[in-house]
């Protein structure tokens, strides 16, 4: 049996500043709102790479595009329930 899907995804790059202010602001709104989340770096998917890889990090909702470059704290709270 696996655990449950993560609701949040962060894709990132390895040596990106933005992708660790995001990583630790995306960690704080999830435990807030009680779900899981999870990090892949594009660099390790072609496909990934093509798509996004010019504007990590992004954050991924239930595995659609939520915002990018910075955390919209304000909307995924609210998309989130817990704002």
């Amino acid at each position: 049996m696996t655990g449950p899907e993560a609701r949040l995804t962060l894709l990132t790059r390895a040596g990106c500043h933005l992708c660790v202010t995001a990583a630790e602001t995306l960690a704080r709104l999830a435990a807030e709102a009680g779900v899981t989340s999870r990090e892949v770096d594009v660099d390790a998917d072609p496909d990934l790479q093509a798509e996004y890889g010019d504007r990590v990090p992004v954050v991924l909702l239930d595995g659609r595009e939520h915002s990018y470059f910075t955390v919209d704290v304000a909307r995924l709270r609210r998309d989130l329930g817990t704002g």
